[in-house]
């Protein structure tokens, strides 16, 4: 029996030291790299997921619900430093200014523990006494003091119940300006394991190449799969259709100026609807934070 476990053994004891030396290859590849996200980036350790070769690399609608949630840590555009990278079993962490706020150590609970004010020691022997008491008028003059000394303590629950929901709104402030400052990443996911071949800059440059300009590396990384022609003439605005993901002046260096454009806010996110007229259709394209969300196609 023994026997049917050592290639298992063997193969992970081999996996273990190619993936250290392969997370070694890309921090010394990108580590300190300038780089600047296409789209905003979400002030949470969560991040940004991305499944490389599959039909839906990103989950748009998750990726805004991280947004409404956190925030933009980094704006589109915005250039910032590749802080760390990190391989793991099933997906490589790629961290950009910090890898986003939430990570171990961090602050992230807003709660204020609170005790209610207890019963004084004056207000038990005085209960104790209006049940013994069977004088109608002492009765009276004892439940009168234990009623001030009721609302009295009502009152000192009250000041603390203000005190904590002041001290929760200033944590709350505090952890969202933190998350704003503490950066975000990509996290590319391989659900059965990150391959071997995925563990290359070039691989890492590939899946994150339509939502990262890594700037002149790029082209070093991705050597074209056809010999290089002569540059052709940029196309006319208008022909072609965009793909999701694009900023806002890329789909207007295809596309043109649009006929009409719409915004509106949903929770803390600006979106806009833009509306294009082509030789393909009207393009009818909804912008998140400057980079196109989704789009339809209908005949003029």
């Amino acid at each position: 029996m023994v026997r049917w476990f050592r290639p298992a053994l063997a193969l992970a004891a081999a996996a273990a030291p190619l993936a250290a030396q392969s997370e070694a290859a890309l921090k010394e590849h990108f580590e300190g790299q300038m780089v600047t996200p296409r789209l905003a980036m979400p002030g949470t350790e969560d991040g940004v997921d991305v499944y490389p070769g599959t039909a839906r690399p990103l989950d748009y609608s998750r990726y805004a619900d991280r947004i409404k949630d956190y925030g933009t840590a980094i704006r589109a555009g915005e250039p910032v430093t590749v802080t760390k990278i990190k391989v793991k079993s099933k997906h490589i962490e790629f961290q950009l200014g910090g890898g986003g706020y939430g990570t171990f150590g961090d602050e992230t609970s807003t709660n204020v523990n609170t005790a209610e004010a207890p019963k004084t020691r004056r207000e038990k022997n005085l209960e104790a006494d209006l049940k013994r008491e069977t004088d109608p008028a002492k009765k009276r003059a004892i439940k009168e003091e234990l009623d001030d000394l009721k609302a009295e303590r009502e009152r000192e629950n009250a000041r603390n119940r203000s005190n904590v929901a002041e001290a929760e709104e200033s944590r709350k402030q505090n952890v969202r300006q933190r998350r704003l400052e503490g950066g975000s990443r990509f996290n590319i996911r391989y659900p059965a394991g990150v391959p071997a071949e995925a563990m290359t800059p070039a691989a890492v440059t590939k899946a994150l190449a339509q939502y990262l300009d890594f700037g002149p590396t790029q082209a070093a990384l991705t050597p074209p799969s056809i010999p290089l022609q002569p540059a052709a003439a940029a196309p006319a605005p208008g022909n072609g259709l965009p793909r999701k993901g694009m900023l806002l002046p890329e789909v207007e260096t295809m596309l043109g100026a649009p006929a009409t454009v719409k915004e509106r806010k949903e929770g803390t996110l600006r979106v806009q609807t833009r509306e294009y007229p082509t030789p393909n259709g009207r393009i009818t394209g909804e912008f998140v934070e400057g980079v196109l969300f989704r789009y339809t196609v209908t005949s003029q």
